[in-house]
């Protein structure tokens, strides 16, 4: 199969200065492919970062970056009809599980109304090909594994996760409607460098240097520990590059929904003792963090693990890259990023 991308075409990404955004954003970059980007630079973390990726962006010419929350249906509207994209990928979201029960009101405005514009604006300015983000966190507390995209998820266990399944079912029905190709991505816990801060390893590598102790919220039950399928960040991005061009025109409505994880789940303990020893490897000293040990969270889920059967099949692509590798390279770049002698 070719996957060379088609630099004739306009790529527009929103989130672009969010963690995957930027590193899809620098893979089309690379290759040569007009990237309009949009984000928010809202404050849910710390914007440094946000800006930080922005600023690897923006010295490439076929760069061009607009800061507009998807929310605002006119500019986003103008945004269409200015610059005619061919792809769009919204990647642009409220993240967090957690933060979605203090503060509802943001996952409305940015999952629900904010993807409902980008729908009506391919609706009226036809593209190609709508990817968009979704979530593991579909699957609520299904117990059977791997899930796999046929399985039922009508039962959401957060509402970070009832917004990604709504995403897909608005999707599902401007495919029908308006034939709209649209491909929605169900993400498995994605880390990396230059990651976002809220996610586990980050605020653990964080509280390490603060000399705080890391709180892991299973129990302490080492036997029936958590289990998640981490995925590294250059994997996802393979995964969205090679579906790019597939828009599913095969199909009636115009729209798939796959699994993009790294099909290998881990215990929790598994992936915090590794980060202990990549951490270590960085400093050249040994690293143990402090431990407490915490019931389990509202709204978590005890297991996500990822079948990649259908990614396979359709795009010869099965993530790959080990958590010792990846957590590795996360670590190199926390000390650099940081400074930390």
């Amino acid at each position: 199969m070719d996957y060379k991308l088609d630099q004739n075409k306009i790529y527009l990404f929103t989130g672009a200065a969010g963690f995957i955004g930027y590193y899809l954003s620098k893979r089309l970059l690379d290759e040569g492919c007009k990237i309009v980007g949009i984000d928010n630079i809202n404050d849910y973390y710390d914007v440094n970062l946000k800006y930080a990726r922005l600023d690897l962006l923006k010295p490439y010419s076929n760069f061009t970056f607009i800061k507009c929350d998807i929310a605002e249906k006119d500019k986003v509207f103008e945004l269409f009809e200015e610059y005619k994209p061919n792809v769009v990928v919204n990647l642009a979201a409220q993240a967090g599980v957690r933060y979605s029960i203090d503060n509802p009101d943001v996952y409305i405005s940015s999952n629900i109304i904010g993807f409902f514009n980008i729908l009506e604006a391919c609706r009226y300015n036809p593209v190609e090909h709508l990817i968009y983000a979704s979530s593991s966190s579909v699957y609520g507390a299904n117990k059977k594994v791997p899930f796999e995209e046929t399985d039922f998820v009508d039962n959401p266990v957060s509402l970070y996760a009832a917004t990604k399944k709504s995403n897909e079912l608005m999707a599902h029905t401007y495919s029908h409607l308006y034939k709209i190709p649209a491909t929605g991505l169900r993400f498995f816990t994605v880390y990396g460098p230059m990651g976002r801060p809220d996610m586990a390893y980050f605020s653990f590598t964080d509280k390490y240097f603060k000399g705080e102790p890391i709180r892991i919220f299973n129990n302490g039950d080492f036997d029936n520990d958590l289990y998640r399928d981490f995925t590294y960040v250059d994997d996802i991005v393979e995964g969205i590059v090679r579906l790019l061009h597939q828009p599913p025109i095969d199909v009636i409505p115009h729209h798939k929904v796959f699994n993009i994880g790294n099909n290998q789940p881990e215990k929790l303990m598994t992936f915090i003792e590794t980060l202990e020893k990549c951490l270590s490897k960085s400093l050249n000293k040994k690293v143990e963090f402090k431990k407490i040990f915490e019931p389990m969270k509202l709204g978590d889920v005890p297991a996500t693990y990822a079948s990649t059967e259908k990614l396979e099949q359709v795009v010869g692509f099965k993530p790959k890259t080990s958590i010792e590798a990846g957590l590795q390279k996360f670590t190199d770049w926390y000390v650099k990023y940081y400074n930390i002698k």
